[in-house]
C-alpha cells in the first residue's frame, strides 16, 4: 500500500514530481496502490430559494396597480397581495449607477458608475466599467451553488467596449452570470433592436421575424433558461436577473395591445394624477394629510394645465400615454409568464421575487413629446431643426416611428413626487419595490405588507443573500473584494416595527446632490451654467413631508450645515470627487481615436457595432467607396445601409437605377435615380459637413458625379442607431417603404467590399460637446 501523498516520494517532490500539491487522495505508482479523490463543486444549502429580480427601466413610483395606477397589472397585484410593498425605497437617479449598486451592494461612485456607462472622464468614480475588486451578487450566488441567468438591458459596459476584440471584463458572463441574452446598451428599438447579445457575442441576425417584439423575445429566452436548467438539474437553485428594456424610449408596442388602451387618457394628466394620488392615500402608501406636489412650473421642468391645450394637442398627447400604458401591460404579462413557468416547475412558493425600477419616470420627451425620438436630443446649432417630426398620429407606438411622451406624463408616472429621472428629488429616486417569498416570508395575520422604513438600492444584494442564508465571498479572483455599503433589510421584512438599518445615504448625479439622514433630506438641484460646487441647498423633513414641498433650510440652518458637512464627507469616502457637469462627463479615452480610422468591410460581414459605426461618420466628412466586380444588368439590392427609422442613410440599386436615401430622424429624402452603366466598378458616396449641422451627400460612378441629396439634417447624437451593414439593409429599416416593398433587399450582384475613409471632424468642438452631452442624457 502506498504511503500518503505528504510522505510518498512520488507525491512529495523529492524526485522532482509536480502537480500533486493539495490532492486529497493517495498517489502511488499504480492504480492498485492509489486512492482517487474528486473535488465536488460547492452546492447550495438544502431548500435554498430561487431568486428572481425584475428591474424595469424608467418606471416611476405610481405606474403599477400596487402603487395607485389605473393600468391593469394583475401579476404585480398578486405579488403585492401576498408579499411586501415598500413605500420608502430609493435608488440612483440614472440607470447605470443604480444597476451597478443593485448588483454589487456598493455605492454607485465606488462601483465606478457616477454616470451612465458610455463615456470615460478618467476618474475613479467614473470609470464606467466594473473594477476587478468589485464583487457582484451573481458571483456570490454562483460561488454558493446557484445557476445564474441575466436577460435584458445590461448597460454596465462602455459603448467603446461593445465591439468584437474589446475588453469583456464588465460583460455579464465576466460578472458571474452563466448565460446572458439581451441588449448591452441603455435603450433599444422594440421591433428592430440594433444589436442583441447572447453570452459573449452579438447575435448575427439580419432580419427579425414577423410579429417580433423585444419584450416577448427576452421573456422567451428567460423561460428557456429556466426549463433547460430543470431538465438537467432538478435541485440547483437559480438566480434570474430580468432587466427589462421597457419602459425606456423609444416607446413602441404591438397594435393589438395598444388598442385596449384607446381613450383611457383623454381626460389628461391632471385628472389621472389626481386619481392615482387618491388611490395611494386610500391604500395607505402615505399618511393622511400628505399633499401631492403641484404640477411643475419651474423652467425646464414645467407642465401646462391639460385644459389649456387645444383639442389636437390633447389627442396626440393622450396617444403617447396609451402607448406607455400598453407597454406596462406587456411587462406585467412577461412577469406573469416567468412566474407561471416557475409554478409549473413546482417552485413558486420557494422563489424570492423582487420587482423594482432603476430610477423615476423621465422628462426626456420635453414639453410636447416627440415622434422622432433621437431628434429630440440631437441638435443645438440648426435654426431649421425639427424637434418633433410630424408623423401621422396613428403611427404613434408603431414600428414606423419612435416616440416618447411629454413630461406631463412623466410627472404622472412619479405621482406624488417632484421632478424626474436624473434629479435627486424623490421623483428621480423614489421607486416601487415589491418583495415576495411565500415559503420564507409569509405575512402574519394583520400585517398589510406595507414597509415604510427607508431603504436603498445597495441593500438588495445583502438582503437577498441574508434571506437565502448565504454570505458574500471576501475575495474576487484572489484579491480582497470591496466592502459593501448596503445593509440587509431582512429584519424590516419580517417585522414592520423595526427601524431602518440604513440611516443615511448620499446621492450625486451630474451636479445634483442629496443627503438623507434619519428622516431629514438635504437636496440641491444643479442648474446648467451654475458653479457645480456651489449647491443651493433645500431641506425637508420627509417623515412629515414625503413629497418634499416645505423647504426648511432657512428655519433650520444648523441642520443644513450638519447634513452638508456629512455630504462632503460621504463624497470623499465614495470617490464622488471631482464634481463634473454633464459637459465634463462626455470626455472620451484618447485611445478611442482609432475607431475613426479607415475600414474596409466585406459583404456578409456581421452588422458593425453601433458606436464603432458612428465614429466613422459623426461630425466629420467621409468618403464611402463601393467596389463592384463590374455591374451587370439586373444586379440590384442594397449596397450599404447605416441606421434605421430613427435616422440613417443607405445606397441601393433598384430596376437598374442608383439611389441614395437619407433618413433625418424620420424625414426621408432620396437622390434623383440614375442609371448604373454596365461594367461600373466604383460608386462613391461623399458626405460633407455643412454649416448648422447639415450634410451634403454626393454620388459618383467611376469618378463621374451623377446625383446628390443636398442640405439634409446631419445625423448626430445616438443616430444612426443600427450599425453599418454591407450588401443588405439589416435589422431596422432606413426606409420603411423600401423594407415593405423589398425586405432587407440583399444585393444580387458581385459586391467586392465597401470602404469607409473618414476625414477630419468639421463640427466646432463646442457644438460637439453640447451634442454629446444631450445624447448621453438618453443613453441610460
Amino acid at each position: 500500500m502506498a504511503a500518503p501523498n505528504d510522505s510518498h516520494p512520488e507525491s512529495g517532490g523529492s524526485n522532482g514530481s509536480r502537480g500533486y500539491d493539495g490532492f486529497e487522495g493517495v498517489v502511488g505508482r499504480t492504480a492498485a496502490d492509489s486512492v482517487p479523490h474528486w473535488a465536488e463543486p460547492r452546492s447550495a444549502p438544502p431548500r435554498a430559494p430561487n431568486i428572481v429580480v425584475v428591474l424595469i427601466d424608467d418606471m416611476g413610483f405610481s405606474d403599477t396597480g400596487p402603487y395607485g395606477s389605473e393600468i391593469e397589472t394583475p401579476t404585480l397585484n398578486r405579488l403585492s397581495d401576498n408579499g411586501y410593498r415598500f413605500t420608502n425605497y430609493h435608488t440612483a437617479p440614472l440607470c447605470s449607477p443604480s444597476r451597478a449598486a443593485l448588483l454589487t451592494g456598493v455605492n454607485p461612485h465606488r462601483a465606478g458608475y457616477g454616470y451612465v456607462a458610455n463615456a470615460d472622464p478618467g476618474f475613479p468614480g467614473l470609470r464606467l466599467e466594473l473594477a476587478d475588486d468589485v464583487l457582484s451578487l451573481p458571483e456570490a450566488l454562483r460561488a454558493n451553488g446557484y445557476a445564474t441567468f441575466a436577460v435584458g438591458k445590461w448597460h454596465l459596459v462602455r459603448d467603446a467596449n461593445l465591439r468584437p476584440g474589446a475588453s469583456k471584463d464588465s460583460w455579464p458572463l465576466a460578472r458571474g452570470f452563466d448565460r446572458y441574452y439581451g441588449s448591452l446598451e441603455g435603450l433599444n428599438s422594440f421591433f428592430h433592436p440594433n444589436q442583441l447579445t447572447r453570452d459573449n457575442a452579438a447575435v448575427d441576425i439580419d432580419e427579425y421575424p414577423p410579429g417580433y417584439y423585444l419584450t416577448d423575445d427576452l421573456t422567451d429566452n428567460a423561460v428557456r433558461y429556466l426549463t433547460d436548467l430543470r431538465a438537467h438539474e432538478a435541485d440547483k437553485p437559480f438566480f434570474l436577473y430580468f432587466a427589462h428594456v421597457a419602459m425606456h424610449g423609444p416607446l413602441q408596442v404591438p397594435a393589438d395591445i395598444l388598442e385596449r388602451h384607446r381613450g383611457r387618457y383623454d381626460d389628461g394628466w391632471d385628472s389621472v394624477r389626481g386619481k392615482r394620488f387618491a388611490a395611494q392615500l386610500a391604500s395607505g402608501l402615505f399618511p393622511p394629510g400628505t399633499i401631492a406636489a403641484p404640477r411643475h412650473h419651474e423652467a425646464g421642468y414645467d407642465v401646462p394645465p391639460w385644459d389649456d391645450l387645444d383639442a389636437e394637442t390633447r389627442d396626440r398627447f393622450a396617444r403617447y400615454m396609451e402607448v406607455y400604458a400598453a407597454m406596462v401591460e406587456t411587462v406585467d404579462s412577461s412577469i406573469g409568464r416567468i412566474l407561471e413557468t416557475i409554478d409549473r416547475l413546482g417552485e413558486l412558493d420557494n422563489t424570492i421575487v423582487v420587482f423594482t425600477s432603476d430610477n423615476g419616470g423621465t422628462a426626456e420627451g420635453g414639453p410636447v413629446g416627440t415622434r422622432s425620438y433621437f431628434s429630440q436630443f440631437a441638435h443645438v446649432d440648426d435654426p431649421d431643426w425639427v424637434r418633433d417630426v410630424p408623423h401621422p398620429v396613428e403611427d404613434i407606438g408603431s414600428e414606423r416611428v419612435g416616440v416618447h411622451y411629454p413630461r406631463g406624463w412623466g410627472q404622472v408616472s412619479n405621482t406624488p413626487f417632484r421632478y424626474y429621472k436624473g434629479q435627486t428629488f424623490a421623483g428621480g429616486v423614489r421607486v416601487p419595490l415589491l418583495v415576495s417569498w411565500p415559503a420564507g416570508l409569509p405575512r402574519d395575520v394583520g400585517d398589510d405588507g406595507l414597509r415604510t422604513e427607508y431603504s436603498y438600492v445597495t441593500d438588495l444584494a445583502p438582503t437577498l443573500l441574508d434571506l437565502a442564508g448565504l454570505e458574500f465571498p471576501s475575495h474576487r479572483h484572489g484579491r480582497p473584494a470591496l466592502d459593501r455599503d448596503g445593509v440587509s433589510f431582512e429584519p424590516v421584512l419580517r417585522d414592520a416595527r423595526i427601524a431602518s438599518p440604513h440611516p443615511e445615504q448620499y446621492s450625486e448625479m451630474s451636479g445634483h446632490r442629496g443627503f438623507y439622514r434619519d428622516g431629514w433630506k438635504l437636496l440641491s438641484l444643479h442648474e446648467d451654467g451654475a458653479d457645480v460646487d456651489d449647491p443651493r441647498w433645500q431641506l425637508f423633513d420627509v417623515r412629515t413631508d414625503p413629497t418634499e414641498l416645505n423647504d426648511l433650510s432657512e428655519a433650520c440652518p444648523e441642520k443644513v450645515t450638519e447634513l452638508a458637512t456629512a455630504w462632503d464627507e460621504a463624497a470623499w469616502h465614495n470617490t464622488v470627487f471631482p464634481l463634473l457637469t454633464r459637459g465634463d462627463l462626455e470626455r472620451r479615452r484618447p485611445s478611442e481615436a482609432r475607431l475613426s480610422q479607415n475600414v474596409r468591410i466585406l459583404p456578409d460581414t456581421p452588422v458593425l457595432e453601433r458606436y464603432r459605426s458612428s465614429r466613422l461618420v459623426t461630425h466629420r466628412d467621409v468618403d464611402i467607396i463601393v467596389e463592384l466586380a463590374g455591374h451587370v444588368a439586373g444586379d440590384e439590392g442594397v449596397l450599404l445601409a447605416h441606421g434605421d427609422i430613427q435616422g440613417g442613410y443607405l445606397l441601393y440599386i433598384e430596376d437598374g437605377r442608383l439611389i441614395a436615401g437619407v433618413n433625418s430622424y424620420g424625414i426621408y429624402r432620396e437622390s434623383q435615380p440614375v442609371e448604373v452603366p454596365v461594367g461600373a466598378r466604383t460608386i462613391t458616396v461623399a458626405i460633407r459637413v455643412l454649416p448648422h449641422l447639415r450634410w451634403s451627400v454626393r454620388l459618383s460612378i467611376d469618378s463621374v458625379a451623377v446625383s446628390s441629396v443636398e442640405d439634409v439634417v446631419q445625423l448626430v447624437g445616438m443616430a444612426p442607431w443600427t450599425g453599418i451593414s454591407v450588401g443588405r439593409d439589416a435589422r431596422g429599416p432606413v426606409s420603411s417603404d423600401l423594407r415593405e416593398r423589398r425586405g432587407i433587399f440583399v444585393y444580387s450582384g458581385d459586391l467586392i467590399a465597401v470602404e469607409y475613409r473618414p476625414g477630419p471632424v468639421r463640427v466646432p468642438q463646442e457644438i460637439v460637446d453640447l451634442l454629446e452631452t444631450e445624447a448621453e442624457r438618453i443613453a441610460d
